[in-house]
This record gives structure tokens, C-alpha cells and sequence, in this order.
């Protein structure tokens, strides 16, 4: 090491060894301040976040405020779903007008409106029947005939009736399997905005309790009762995974330091790492989303590994003689040097991140970023201080137990056998090892290129029935019951209006002017293939189909039409504001708020779509639909919501591995140059890396797993994770060498030593990070299994791959040792 670099490393060993306790004393004192930060930890939950800055989203948020649909999340409402009958039969509508009834009557529900199938057919049978109550009585009084005579009469005059209605409604026997019913809220406030959710939640909670009053199935859905589960499903999760993450960790850790002391230090420093991690984001205000639950098993996981190696080199130091303070200077002043080249290229993967459009992906960047940096502090200067610390206090207490105090693996041993396969192959044939790892590898790389990339609510709901394994969990670690899965899906199936099979294209314009709803309808002409048609036209709802519909129902408004109508095909292109005010006045006026504001500036047209597209040719199309329209149009929609997200996910994941790889290579490079004039190893190092990154993404797709919102980031952090395992070999390699090995004896010195500490710790952050399977949603649970397999092939490629590298590396570029022990310069 360069002479001004090794004074620097120098100094913190002499901090570390010679005042231990007052640097143990300046982390206590940190971490108070971090914890005061951990109080003020948020949650955010959902998809919003991912898709705030989108184009498609802002026009979907357009739609969401000035159109009214039962079966849009809108925050300021709840929604009755009613089912497990014939929902529009006597018995049926009465239960619902009663439902109603008793939520309005409850101040603290702070109901507004409410709107039903229920309240429209009792106002169809008396239209003096104006309040609530006077509806559930009139449709309790009304004979059964009667009541059935008025839902046909309604359903064929208003197509907002009919939108309330399950798909399988029949006009003819006036039968039903489901209703929805929309209540408003008067919530003070944004409901939307963080601090506003709890009073919504409290109102829909308080009304599944009403509601449950009435009987017969009807339940409570709405923004309150989703951001409720979603902050659960957050909880839950945690619950599950943090315990079984420290059960099987303690358990790895008893293994490897074999020693009570050494692992409540080891437990100690890991604790201390979440503490200021979780403080820094209360601290600055990042919320913690679900993709951030992957965030303290990492930790966890990469502590634990350094944890290990500390102490471990520190035991080996111990076997050669040296008294307690030459062995944590030495152990120290190599592994300060380790730690800082795995934090500074782990963080370069981890930041990579950064570059992506999606807001939660970068603040997962931003916060393992800044958690690595917390463990190389906490591992490299607070563990070995607290080391000595102790150490010091067991010569001043003797009664204080010691078990054994023996490093992981030694020439000798069976472990340190099977390490060593490495070294003898790569010595035989080293450029054959490496040849076949790289043909291996972009084999993997070209079979890897057919990876989906996804975006769907699904992957962040909870499950719609929880599985076994977690149901039978003791309490508290049982995960809640959750209903919103349940509920989405039965809307989604059970409705004409799911936004599953639909896209929406927002037109803004001025919708009186001529000929405006002749454009409209244009654009529906000759639809693309993945449009459902009806003739020659794509299948659509809009204010031109319900002018169509009035029209063919009332002979007076027909008139109106024809009057304006100059091509005679039903659109009446002239005197557009008289047509929207007779429209609007009409019994079809509230369908008609669905399709055109007030103002007539802004109008939303719903095209359906064939279920079994695929949602990049949907979107696709969508936007070439709207690119038709005479005025400004954007296609929106879940769907084409989601696919801009989806390719936003791809566009990030494959540049934040491209940076990712060249930040990490450029790093290293200019690191060894700097640190062992040597900046040739800096290249070597990325060969494991390179080899895990193609075999991981290979593997995505040889088990049908996506690229999302939660494995976008595997890529990229599979850097962050996996050059640990090279650094420290590297490291440890060139410290052989430097010491006067020849270069075998330093490979064979390398993986039993340094090999043996990462066998540890490969197997524990293995199964700190694979607990993530157990995360009650399963999108978690795939990150989990990709980032322990990146894991598993960084400690193989590393101590297969990386010997036979560094040979023929030694042979042609490095420096050799010579017979007096004296090192040469790189050729």
C-alpha cells in the first residue's frame, strides 16, 4: 500500500486499538441521535409512488377528478359491494337502501351523497321519495311485481343503472349477482395526502361494522380500507421476516464464532446498522415503501458478512502468536482497506439505482447506498473496538466464559480441502477455467435476453387467502386477514367497468366547437387489432355513444340531433352546447358526468380491449388511437399505466447495471492502481461479477420470474452484493504475494483463509436474505430467492473462476516474487 494511504489506515487502527472505548462511546452517542430519527419512520404503500411523474398517470389523475366512475378509487369515497343474492330483487334493493340509510345517519361517517341501484329504482317507483329513508320505505311497501317492473323500465332509459350492475344483469327477469353502491365522505383534508388516510380508514372500518348490522353480504371497499392493508401487509411482512432473519442468523452465527461474547458483539453491531439506517430515513423523511422491506435483511446479511470476516482474520492473526493488539492492528489494517473497496463498489451498485425514472426504485438506491456505508463504519471501527473492549474486560473478569476461539478453516481441515479445488484446477489449466466460464457465461447472457418485465397491482397486494405455512404461525407473527385482493378481483370479474379490459384516452378541447363529436367518433374507426369491435368501429363508451342511446329512447332529443346533424349518421356536428344541455337534463344526465365535464373542455372515452392482448401492443395502439383525435388526447388506463411503468423498469434496470458495471470497474481500476500500483487487478475483480450478473438474469428466466418493480433492482445490487467475495479474495491474494508467497501458495493461502470466512458468510447471507420468502406478498419473495442465488454464484465464481484468473494473471501481468523474497515491478 502507498505510503500516505497506509499512515491514514495507520491512524484508525491506533483509534481502534489503543482507545477503544472512547470510540465505542462515540457510536453509542450516534446511535442515540439515529434513534430519534427511527421514531419518525412512515410508511408509503401501493403503486402511486411509481407512477407520480408519468405523463399517462397525471391524465388518469385528470380523469380520476373530473369524471365520476363507482369503480375509480377516489379517496374522498366507500364503496358497498353487494352480492350473494339477486341484488336487484325486492329483498336485495331494500337491504342496500337500508345500508345506506344507517351509514348517513352516523355523524362520525360524515356522509355527503350516496348513490345506488337501490336508491335509483326507488326513486323511479316514487319520485317524491327524495331521502333516504323515503326510499328504503317505498321500496319496502312496493309489491315484488312492481319492483321488478321498475328495474327494467330504469335499466332500458339509464346506462348509469346498468353500470352499477354485475355484467350477468338481465333485463329480462330483472336479475342481478352483484351491485356496487357509492358513498361520499366530506373527509377534511386530502384524503390522498399521508396525514388524511387515517380518518378515511377510520370511516370505512366504523362502516364495515354498520354495515355488518344489516346482513346478507355486503362489504366495505375504499381508498381507507386499501392504504390500511397495504401499511399491514408492510408490518406483516416485517414481523415474519426480521425474527426468522435473526433465528437462522444466530444460529449461523454460533457456528461461526463458537463463542457466546463474539456473537452477542456480532448481534450488537447488526443492531446498531438497522438502528441508523432506519434513523436516517426518518431523519430525512424517506417513507418505507415494500420494496424497502428487502432493505434490513440485506443489511443483515452483508453485517453479518463482514462481521465474519472480522473476526475471523482477527482469530487467524491470534494463531500466529501475536499478542491482542498486534493481531487487531494487523487485522484492522487489511480489513479496513477490504471493507472500504466492498463498501465503495457496493455502493457504486447500489446507487446505480439512482438513475431510474421510478421515485421508490432511486430511494431504494439512496438507502442501501447509505446502509452499506453505515455497516463498513459500524463493522470496521465500532465491532473491532468493541472487540477490544470486551477482550478487556474478560482479562479483568475471568469468570466470563470463552469457548473456542479457533478460525473457520484451516489448510488442514476438511473445509479448507474442498476450498482449495479451485486452486488446483486453475493451476493446471487456468486459461481453460477461465475460457469455459466466459463461453458458459454469454451462453447464459443470450438465454437471458427473453426475460419479461412486468408491472401489476397484484405484485403488490396481499394475498387473496394466506397461505398455509403463515396461517398456522402463533400470534403475533400471524399475518392480518386482508380483503382489498378479494374485493379487486371480484370487481374486476364481476363488472363491465374494470379497468382490466379497458383503456381510456382523455381529450382535451373545446368539445362544443363543430364537428367535435364527428372527430371523436373518427377515431374509433378501423381499430387496431387488440381494440374489440363492433362492425367497423372499436367498441367504446363515450358521450357519442350516449348521445346515441338517448336518442333511440326519446323521440324529442332524436329530433334535436337530426336538427344538427349534417351528414345524417346519427352525430350531430352543429349547436353542440344545446345538444349537451337537453343531454345532461335528460334521466341519462348523470351518465353523461361520466363522459363530458361540465365545463365541456374535457371528455373520457373508454375503448375495450381483447383480454388476452398483450399490454405493450394495447398501449401501443391505444396511443396511436389517440393520436387520431382532433384535440389533444392521451391514452391512459391502468393498463397503459402500468406498461409505461414496466418499461420505465426495463429501461432502468439495464442502465443502472451498465453503470453499475463500468462505475464498479472504473472504481476498482483507479482503487488498486492507488492503493497497490497494481490497477490490472481492478479488471480481474469483475470477472466473478460479470459471470454472476449473466447467470442470475439466465436464471430469471429458466424460472419464469419477471423483471419488476422488486427484481429490477437484483441486477444491479447483484454487484454490490457479489464483489464482497472477489474483493476479499483479490485482497487477500495480493497481501500473500506482497508477504513473499509465490502465487499458488498465495491462492492456496487465499481460499482456505480468506475462503473460509466467505463460506460463512455466503451461507448466512443466503439465508438472511432467502427468509424474504416468507414475505406475505410474494414479489418480495422472488427478490429474496434472486438475491441469495447471486450470492451463491458470486462465492462460487469467486473461489472456482477467481483463482484461475488471478494465476494467469500473476503469469502475464503481475508482479513475481522473486527467490529472495523481494518483489518486482508489473510488467
Amino acid at each position: 500500500m502507498r505510503p500516505r494511504l497506509q499512515r491514514l489506515v495507520d491512524r484508525g487502527d491506533a483509534w481502534i486499538v489503543d482507545r477503544p472505548g472512547r470510540v465505542v462511546l462515540a457510536f453509542l452517542l450516534v446511535t442515540a441521535v439515529f434513534g430519534v430519527g427511527l421514531a419518525n419512520v412512515s410508511t408509503e404503500t401501493g403503486t402511486e409512488s411509481f407512477s407520480e411523474d408519468l405523463p399517462e398517470q397525471r391524465a388518469l389523475d385528470a380523469v380520476t377528478d373530473r369524471f365520476e366512475d363507482p369503480f375509480d378509487p377516489d379517496p374522498q369515497t366507500t364503496q358497498l359491494i353487494q352480492s350473494g343474492e339477486n341484488v336487484v330483487s325486492k329483498p336485495g334493493l331494500v337491504r342496500m337502501a337500508e345500508a345506506q340509510y344507517r351509514l348517513a345517519e352516523r355523524p362520525d361517517l360524515r356522509v355527503v351523497s350516496t348513490r345506488s341501484a337501490a336508491s335509483t329504482v326507488a326513486t323511479r317507483l316514487d319520485p317524491a321519495a327524495t331521502t333516504l329513508e323515503a326510499q328504503r320505505d317505498v321500496l319496502r311497501r312496493a309489491p315484488p311485481d312492481a319492483v321488478r317492473q321498475a328495474v327494467r323500465e330504469t335499466a332500458a332509459e339509464n346506462p348509469a343503472f346498468v353500470r352499477l350492475l354485475s355484467r350477468d344483469f338481465n333485463r329480462r327477469s330483472a336479475t342481478a349477482s352483484a351491485t356496487v353502491a357509492v358513498v361520499e365522505h366530506d373527509v377534511p383534508g386530502d384524503p390522498a395526502e399521508q396525514g388524511e388516510t387515517g380518518e378515511l380508514t377510520r370511516i370505512q372500518r366504523t362502516s364495515q361494522r354498520v354495515v355488518a348490522t344489516v346482513g346478507g353480504d355486503i362489504r366495505v371497499f375504499g381508498a381507507g380500507i386499501i392504504n390500511d392493508e397495504f401499511s399491514t401487509v408492510i408490518g406483516d411482512s416485517l414481523l415474519v421476516v426480521i425474527p426468522a432473519a435473526v433465528v437462522l442468523l444466530v444460529g449461523f452465527l454460533l457456528l461461526a464464532y463458537r463463542d457466546l461474547v463474539d456473537l452477542l458483539l456480532g448481534m450488537v453491531a447488526l443492531g446498531t446498522t438497522i438502528v441508523w439506517t432506519l434513523g436516517f430515513m426518518g431523519l430525512v423523511g424517506i417513507p418505507f415503501s415494500q420494496i424497502l422491506i428487502a432493505v434490513p435483511p440485506l443489511l443483515l446479511a452483508v453485517g453479518i458478512d463482514f462481521g465474519i470476516h472480522a473476526i475471523n482474520r482477527f482469530r487467524e492473526e491470534k494463531t500466529t502468536g501475536a499478542d491482542r493488539e498486534t493481531a487487531m492492528r494487523r487485522t484492522t489494517d487489511q480489513l479496513l482497506v477490504a471493507f472500504f473497496l466492498v463498501t465503495a463498489t457496493s455502493v457504486v451498485g447500489f446507487a446505480a439505482n439512482l438513475v431510474s425514472g421510478l421515485p421508490p426504485i432511486r430511494e431504494f438506491g439512496v438507502v442501501a447506498s447509505v446502509g452499506i456505508v453505515f455497516a463498513f463504519l459500524v463493522f470496521g471501527v465500532f465491532l473491532p473496538a468493541l472487540k477490544m473492549y470486551t477482550d478487556d474486560l474478560r482479562e479483568r473478569y475471568p469468570g466470563v466464559p470463552t469457548f473456542s476461539q479457533a478460525p473457520l478453516a484451516s489448510a488442514e481441515s476438511t473445509v479448507g480441502g474442498v476450498l482449495r479445488v479451485g486452486v488446483v484446477v486453475g493451476r493446471r489449466a487456468p486459461l481453460a477455467v477461465v475460457a469455459v466460464a466466459l463461453v458458459t457465461a454469454a451462453g447464459a447472457g443470450v438465454y437471458a435476453t427473453g426475460v419479461d418485465t412486468t408491472f401489476t397491482q397484484e405484485q403488490f397486494l396481499p394475498p387473496e387467502e394466506t397461505p398455509a405455512y403463515l396461517a398456522s404461525l402463533p400470534e403475533p407473527f400471524r399475518p392480518s386477514e386482508y380483503t382489498i385482493t378479494r374485493d379487486i378481483n371480484f370487481l374486476e370479474d364481476s363488472f363491465e367497468a374494470s379497468e382490466g379490459d379497458q383503456v381510456v384516452v382523455y381529450v382535451e378541447g373545446p368539445m362544443t366547437r363543430d364537428g367535435a363529436l364527428e372527430s371523436m367518433a373518427r377515431a374509433g374507426d378501423d381499430p387496431p387489432s387488440t381494440f374489440v369491435r363492433d362492425g367497423r368501429r372499436a367498441e367504446e363508451e363515450s358521450i357519442v355513444t350516449l348521445v346515441r342511446f338517448h336518442a333511440a329512447r326519446d323521440p324529442a332529443f332524436a329530433a334535436l340531433v337530426e336538427r344538427n346533424d349534417a351528414d345524417r349518421n346519427g352525430i350531430p356536428d352543429e349547436n353542440l352546447d344545446r345538444v349537451y344541455d337537453a343531454l345532461f337534463a335528460s334521466p341519462v344526465g348523470d351518465a353523461a358526468e361520466t363522459y363530458l365535464t361540465d365545463d365541456r373542455r374535457s371528455a373520457r372515452v373508454l375503448y375495450t380491449v381483447q383480454g388476452d392482448a398483450v399490454d405493450a401492443e394495447i398501449t401501443a395502439d391505444a396511443r396511436a388511437v389517440a393520436d387520431k383525435y382532433r384535440y389533444r388526447a392521451t391514452a391512459t388506463g391502468e393498463i397503459v399505466v402500468f406498461q409505461a411503468i414496466a418499461d420505465l423498469i426495463f429501461e432502468s434496470a439495464i442502465l443502472s447495471l451498465a453503470l453499475a458495471l463500468v462505475g464498479t470497474g472504473v472504481f476498482l481500476v483507479v482503487a488498486f492502481a492507488a492503493l497497490e500500483g497494481r490497477p490490472s487487478l481492478g479488471l480481474v475483480n469483475l470477472l466473478p461479477i460479470v459471470l454472476t450478473v449473466t447467470f442470475v438474469a439466465a436464471t430469471m428466466r429458466l424460472v419464469g420470474y419477471s423483471l419488476n418493480a422488486f427484481t429490477a433492482t437484483v441486477l444491479a445490487m447483484t454487484i454490490g452484493l457479489g464483489i464482497d467475495y472477489s474483493v476479499h479474495v483479490v485482497h487477500r491474494f495480493v497481501d500473500e504475494l506482497d508477504a513473499g508467497s509465490d502465487p499458488v501458495t498465495a491462492a492456496t493461502a487465499t481460499v482456505v483463509g480468506t475462503g473460509g470466512a466467505l463460506a460463512g458468510s455466503m451461507l448466512t447471507t443466503v439465508f438472511g436474505i432467502g427468509v424474504l420468502v416468507l414475505a406475505v406478498f410474494p414479489a418480495i419473495g422472488q427478490f429474496g430467492v434472486l438475491a441469495a442465488t447471486s450470492v451463491v454464484y458470486s462465492f462460487f465464481s469467486s473461489m472456482l473462476v477467481l483463482p484461475a484468473a488471478l494465476l494467469l494473471w500473476s503469469r502475464f501481468v503481475g508482479r513475481e516474487t522473486t527467490a529472495a523474497g523481494q518483489v518486482t515491478t508489473e510488467s
